[in-house]
């Protein structure tokens, strides 16, 4: 392995590049890209401005019946989200999820039985089918297993697998 692929991903630098289109069926890239288009566009007003979000509103509407995702439009997602398979991803508009995150698909960030929402860091990998619920805090560079409930705080570079979730390392 040479160095170029040891590169650690930025947990506080975006890389828009991520998200970027690269050819047109792109279904999670095109629903990301309506978020996107939406927010640049939410405070401006005039004629132009009212048309794209408009537009970005409806092309949103199609790219979640596509890809079967529940991301509304004034999520907190840092630039840079993978979501390679987005089938049955579920995000809760009040939940923060930082810079350059993979999330895979089925996974769910919400509300549990505290009041409260998650606040994700920045480059965090999710596993398929994971649950993220409550007031909990992901740090940095951390990663959550696949079918992980997670229910309490998980530090920084930390891998939390299991039901709950349980750091199996630090």
């Amino acid at each position: 392995m040479g160095s170029d692929e040891l590169a650690i991903v930025s947990a506080t630098d975006p890389d828009p590049s991520r998200e970027r289109l690269t050819r047109f069926w792109q279904p999670s890239r095109r629903l990301l890209h309506c978020i996107r288009t939406y927010q640049a566009c939410r405070n401006r007003r005039g004629l132009a401005a009212g048309l794209r979000r408009r537009s970005a509103v409806v092309a949103h509407r199609f790219w979640s019946v596509v890809t079967g995702a529940d991301i509304p439009l004034n999520s907190e997602i840092g630039e840079g989200l993978l979501i390679p398979h987005p089938n049955g991803i579920v995000i809760h508009p009040g939940a923060r999820i930082g810079p350059n995150c993979l999330i895979f698909q089925q996974v769910t960030i919400g509300t549990g039985g505290k009041p409260g929402l998650p606040v994700i860091g920045g480059h965090v990998d999710i596993g398929t089918g994971a649950k993220i619920l409550g007031p909990v805090t992901i740090g940095d560079h951390a990663k959550i297993g696949a079918n992980a409930v997670v229910v309490t705080d998980v530090p920084a570079g930390a891998t939390a697998v299991g039901i709950p979730a349980r750091i199996v390392s630090a």
